[in-house]
């Protein structure tokens, strides 16, 4: 279905690509997986036409129909949620907005309507219109937002509009890259099993560990030493047990070619002078001329392990809300009389639909928000931290990188803040540059390893994976579990979650849709999923 053969491709003077080759057949599950940086999204421009090869071939099979999802999506204009879904194009969208208005006007007998009844059935629009519903309803969207223009709703949910799209236009090869990073965790639970039952090839680029080891069937990796693409079978848990095997394999070759390039050279070196040995130093000469020299290879990167000091005690109770109200107008009511209590040592995750109200619900522990009515009390031990991928106002913009994670926390020294800010994606010069230069997502990780380098005793987290990859996450993991002070935290990662949640607060709309209720699950992601029945909440849609 899809065949790379030795591809190569330089960009901005640097080789991603050399000789690499691997293949997708017809119903395989695959995941490139590599660094940031490595060249994954580039390499899908590649398989799709929209970035030039330097030399090789990609080649798809012609009769195989491919789809792609990709990390943005553009400007959905003013379609609707369903029109979006249906992937139709403009002239069926006249047929079913002329069916629509004549359905609203109560005129379904007249001749214009029967003519666009006419012609959407000719194209099958009475086929795809179900199919693109019960997707849109496993993706999060209500019945009443399938009429909507797309350009009402955020970025994330016009992705999911373009996700479902795709689904219901079913290709053979489905390319995904980053799927899941606009889905909350019962949307992405419908998509994972969606997934596992879906006929055609997949393809995708993913940082969600669980995800992809639910799906996947064989990992390729961007080998950071040849630039080569490696074929691992198995899952993502699999690929990093084979990725240690290969690399010992490769070390061991490495030192036993070593060994002997010293004992050739030693033979040389000793008998060089020596005339009746003239011959036998030729040889080994040419021998070495000869040699394919094999580079040291690169220990695979770990998850980073570092000793970050221990907040203060807090106080029993850390936050409280008490019959607390919030509303942002009249007609946008969150929370009414909600009762919650943090008290330290909590490890909480807050999971639901998007838009349920998990972040305000943040924000109101925070104090980013007041509440409407009832109380907010913080223990007057409780030192306090609000991380959110989008705050960004705590740095210095005209301080360097290193000098900001230095400042705040003074005893740190320069190599294990140079080894921190590694870990979480800022290479070598990236330390040196001046704050105020930094990308949305480098202002994000840095504030995190503000954060860790000096955590409060209460910590407010909104999705802190975001930017990081698989490696970051796991290092994230390690310094939170280490953590002894007060952890609040939303993620739509479920290693994550599995690994540090302890209690689980389920934020849902009421029957009425009237404001927010919390349930409380006093257990993990896997104790919340058996108990709540959320897993089987939005019937499960096979793709056909």
């Amino acid at each position: 279905m899809l065949t790379i053969k030795k591809l190569t491709k330089t960009l901005g003077g640097r080789t991603l690509f050399r000789d690499a080759e691997m293949t997708v057949n017809w119903g395989e599950r695959v995941a490139l997986v590599g660094p940031n940086g490595a060249g994954k999204s580039t390499l899908f421009k590649m398989v799709l036409g929209e970035e030039d090869i330097d030399t090789g071939t990609i080649d798809r099979d012609e009769y195989a129909i491919t789809g792609s999802l990709e990390q943005e999506a553009g400007d959905p204009g003013d379609e609707t949620v369903l029109e979006i879904a249906m992937g139709i194009n403009p002239e069926m969208v006249g047929y079913l907005r002329t069916m629509r208005e004549h359905e609203k006007a109560g005129t379904i007998d007249s001749k214009e309507y029967a003519e666009a009844q006419d012609h959407f059935n000719t194209h099958n629009g009475y086929q795809l219109e179900p199919k693109a519903k019960k997707i849109l309803a496993g993706l999060g969207y209500k019945q009443e937002d399938f009429t909507r223009a797309a350009s009402q709703f955020s970025g994330g949910w016009v992705m999911r509009a373009y996700l479902a799209r795709l689904l219901v236009m079913e290709p053979d090869l489905l390319m995904l890259d980053e799927p899941t990073n606009h889905l909350d965790l019962v949307s992405l639970l419908w998509f994972q099993r969606y997934l596992m039952n879906y006929p055609g090839a997949i393809f995708m680029i993913s940082h969600d560990r669980d995800f992809m080891d639910a799906i996947i069937e064989n990992v390729v990796e961007i080998d950071p030493d040849t630039q080569e693409l490696v074929t691992y079978t198995g899952n993502y848990s699999s690929y990093l047990d084979q990725r240690v095997a290969r690399y010992e394999q490769k070390l061991k070759a490495y030192q036993n070619q070593k060994k002997e390039i010293e004992g050739v050279q030693d033979f040389i070196d000793r008998f060089r002078q020596v005339a009746s040995k003239a011959s036998q130093v030729q040889s080994r000469i040419k021998q070495l001329e000869k040699m394919d020299k094999l580079e040291k290879p690169r220990a695979p990167r770990k998850a980073f392990k570092f000793a970050f000091p221990q907040p203060e005690r807090s106080n029993q109770k850390v936050v409280e809300l008490k019959k607390a109200d919030f509303a942002y107008n009249e007609k946008t009511v969150i929370y009414e009389d909600l009762d919650l209590t943090i008290e330290r040592g909590d490890k909480i995750v807050l999971v639901g639909p998007n838009g349920a109200g998990k972040s305000t619900l943040m924000k109101l522990l925070s104090g980013q928000l007041e509440v409407t009515g009832g109380e907010r009390e913080v223990g007057y031990l409780t030192k306090l931290g609000y991380y959110s991928q989008h705050r960004s106002e705590t740095l210095d913009e005209g301080a360097r990188v290193l000098d900001e994670v230095m400042n705040s926390c003074p005893t740190l020294r320069e190599e294990d803040a140079r080894a921190i800010l590694g870990t979480f994606l800022f290479r070598r010069t990236d330390v040196e540059k001046r704050c105020g230069i930094l990308s949305g997502g480098e202002k994000s990780r840095l504030n995190l390893v503000k954060f860790l380098v000096d955590p409060p005793n209460l910590l407010l987290m909104d999705e802190p994976t975001t930017h990081l990859d698989l490696l970051s996450i796991d290092s994230l993991v390690n310094a939170l579990k280490a953590y002894e002070g007060t952890l609040v935290f939303i993620s739509h990662d479920v290693h994550f979650i599995r690994h540090l949640a302890e209690t689980t607060l389920h934020i849902s709309r009421a029957e009425d849709d009237s404001h927010s209720v919390l349930t409380r699950y006093t257990g993990g992601y896997d104790y919340f999923l058996e108990k709540s029945g959320i897993d089987d909440d939005r019937g499960a849609v096979t793709a056909s």
